[in-house]
């Protein structure tokens, strides 16, 4: 693949879609390190391998007409990482969505906030079978990818990585339908430390 060339990504991974931003933002915002441009394959190979480092795409069309970056890395899944989407989006005055992935634990995770507030919340645990966040009620992206239109002790839950991803595609952007396509610029890797 060339430098020009994007990188799927999704799967045993969690990221940050944020709105109508610039890249530079986000990394400040995130308290980042901004390490500069990276080929896309060198940085999300490094957004994978590493717990320090995080790649952050340029603006990608996506859902409702928006332009959304990709802020990604397994730091995201760590205790502490900020991951505040209610935080996030005030201090930037925007729509801000996170998701998260993971096969091995069965994690299964996304939340949604606008000017500065969760609209909605979800993570499941399929390793205990526990819902352990349902902030929010579902919208049809949501319900199409499997969840009841309520949470209660009745009902089961079942969804997995590939649910996470429909619910990305639907609010912002599936960033596994990435892989190959061409890059609108370059993508930029970031550090923790």
């Amino acid at each position: 693949m060339s430098a020009d060339t994007m990188v799927g990504f999704g799967f045993k991974q969690a990221w940050l879609a944020i709105r109508e931003v610039d890249p530079a933002t986000v990394i400040a915002t995130l308290g980042l390190r901004d390490l500069g441009e990276a080929p896309w394959r060198d940085g999300i190979d490094l957004a994978y391998l590493t717990d320090n480092r995080v790649a952050v795409t340029p603006p990608l069309p996506g859902a409702g007409g928006a332009r959304w970056v990709l802020a990604v890395g397994k730091w995201l899944l760590r205790p502490g990482a900020p991951t505040d989407v209610a935080g996030i989006s005030a201090a930037l005055d925007t729509e801000v969505q996170f998701f998260a992935t993971h096969r091995v634990m069965e994690l299964h995770r996304w939340e949604r906030a606008r000017a500065g507030n969760l609209v909605r919340g979800f993570e499941y645990v399929g390793e205990t079978g526990e819902v352990n966040l349902w902030h929010g009620e579902p919208d049809p992206a949501e319900l199409a990818a499997g969840l009841p239109a309520a949470i209660g002790e009745e009902v089961d839950v079942l969804v997995d990585e590939a649910d996470v991803l429909r619910v990305a595609e639907a609010w912002s952007v599936d960033p596994a339908s990435l892989d190959g396509a061409a890059a609108p610029g370059p993508l930029r890797l970031a550090a923790t430390d």
